[in-house]
C-alpha cells in the first residue's frame, strides 16, 4: 500500500493516527470505565501480623486503634534508630503493648572505620536482643554507599560480617536484608523508565550507574545466605526481585533458611496475578505479610483485597508518588495459604529469642 492510498482510506487513517499532547503527566489521572465486581474487605480474614513496618514517629495507641479496626494482631516495628534511641523505641512499643508490638534493630554503622568495629557490631546485636529486639535489619547503604577507611565500597558479602550472622543464629533471631531496590531504580530516569514519576519525586532513590549492578548486589547477598545456613534470613520486598518470580523461587529452593515478605510490593505482584498466585500456593510457608506503609485502614484493606479477592484492575496500596501507572488483580488465595501468610509464618519467627 502506498502512502497516497493510505491517506485516502478512512480505516487506515483511523488506525495509524497519532498525536502529541501537552498535558503534563502529573495532571493525567484517568478513571477506569470497567464495570466489574468490587469487594471491600474491612478486616483480614484471619488475624494478621504485619512483619514489616516503621512506626518510630507514630503514637502506639493510634496504631493500636488501626490494628483493632483492621484485624491486625501484631506489628513488627523496624526501628530506624540506633544506639540509645533504638533502646527507647523498643521500650516505647513494649510498654504500649508487649504482645502486639515487636521491634527489629537497625544495623548501626557508626565507628565503621574504627578498629574492632565488627566485634562491636556483634556486641550491639547482643544488647539489642537483651533489650527485646526480635531481629536485625541491614539496609541498602551496605553495597551502595558504605566504604572502608581507604574508600573501597563495602561488599554485602564482606566476610568480616560473618560473626554477626553467626551471632544471630546463636541468639535465634532473623536478619532482614534490604540491599537493593526495584529494577527500574537501576536504570536512567527517562521516558522509558516505568517508574519515572516515582523516581522524579525521589531522585535520591536512583541507583543508576551505581558501582555494583543490582544483580551483583543480590549475588553478594545470596552468598551470605549460603554461607550461613543456620541463620534465618528475611529477604525483604519479595527478595527485592518481584519482577522475576522464577528467580525468587530458585532462591527459596536453594536456601531453606530464607523467607520473603510482600511489603511495598503489591504493585509488582498484583500485575502478574497468575504467576504470583502459583508462587504463593507453592511457597506459602515462606512468605510473610508486611505493609511498609503508614498504618491506615484503607492501606491495610488494599492488601486484604489483593490477597483475598478475585477483584480486577484496582489500585494497589502505595506511598503518595505511586510505583507505576498500572493497577493490580486479586489473588483469591485459599484459607490455608492466607493463614500462613498472614500469621503462622511470622509467628514462627517471633518466638521469644534465646
Amino acid at each position: 500500500m502506498n502512502k497516497e492510498t493510505g491517506q485516502k482510506d478512512a480505516f487506515i487513517r483511523m488506525v495509524t493516527a497519532k498525536v502529541s499532547v501537552d498535558l503534563p503527566l502529573s495532571d493525567y489521572h484517568p478513571r477506569s470505565m470497567l464495570v466489574v465486581p468490587a469487594h471491600q474487605v474491612r478486616q483480614a480474614k484471619f488475624p494478621a501480623i504485619d512483619y514489616h513496618n516503621h512506626l518510630d514517629a507514630l503514637d502506639p495507641q493510634a496504631v493500636l486503634r488501626v490494628m483493632d479496626e483492621c484485624g491486625i494482631e501484631a506489628v513488627v516495628n523496624i526501628t530506624m534508630c540506633v544506639g540509645h534511641e533504638a533502646m527507647e523505641m523498643i521500650r516505647k512499643f513494649h510498654e504500649a503493648s508487649p504482645n502486639r508490638f515487636a521491634t527489629y534493630g537497625w544495623m548501626d554503622w557508626s565507628g565503621l572505620h574504627s578498629p574492632g568495629f565488627f566485634r562491636c557490631a556483634v556486641d550491639r546485636l547482643q544488647e539489642l536482643v537483651d533489650r527485646g529486639a526480635c531481629g536485625l535489619k541491614i539496609w541498602k547503604d551496605l553495597g551502595t554507599r558504605l566504604t572502608d577507611a581507604d574508600g573501597t565500597l563495602l561488599r554485602v558479602d564482606d566476610e568480616r560480617l560473618a560473626p554477626l550472622f553467626d551471632k544471630a543464629a546463636e541468639l535465634d533471631v532473623p536478619v532482614m536484608f534490604h540491599v537493593a531496590d526495584p529494577d527500574a531504580f537501576f536504570l536512567p530516569i527517562d521516558s522509558h523508565n516505568e517508574r519515572y514519576e516515582e523516581l522524579a519525586a525521589h531522585p535520591e532513590w536512583s541507583f543508576h550507574r551505581s558501582h555494583f549492578s543490582k544483580q551483583e548486589i543480590l549475588t553478594q547477598r545470596d552468598r551470605v545466605f549460603a554461607r550461613h545456613p543456620s541463620t534465618t534470613f528475611v529477604a525483604a520486598h519479595f527478595a527485592e526481585k518481584p519482577e522475576n518470580l522464577d528467580y525468587v523461587g530458585r532462591l527459596l529452593d536453594a536456601h531453606a533458611n530464607v523467607y520473603v515478605d510482600i511489603s511495598a510490593r503489591a504493585a509488582e505482584l498484583g500485575r502478574q496475578p497468575y504467576t504470583t498466585r502459583d508462587f504463593f500456593l507453592k511457597y506459602s510457608e515462606r512468605i510473610l505479610f508486611g505493609a511498609d506503609l503508614v498504618p491506615e485502614p484503607e492501606m491495610y484493606r488494599g492488601y486484604f483485597r489483593f490477597l483475598e479477592t478475585d477483584d480486577q484492575y484496582f489500585e494497589y496500596p502505595s506511598h503518595a508518588s505511586r510505583q507505576g501507572r498500572w493497577n493490580i488483580y486479586g489473588l483469591f488465595l485459599p484459607d490455608e495459604v492466607l493463614r500462613r501468610v498472614y500469621r503462622d509464618n511470622a509467628g514462627r519467627l517471633l518466638k521469644p529469642p534465646k
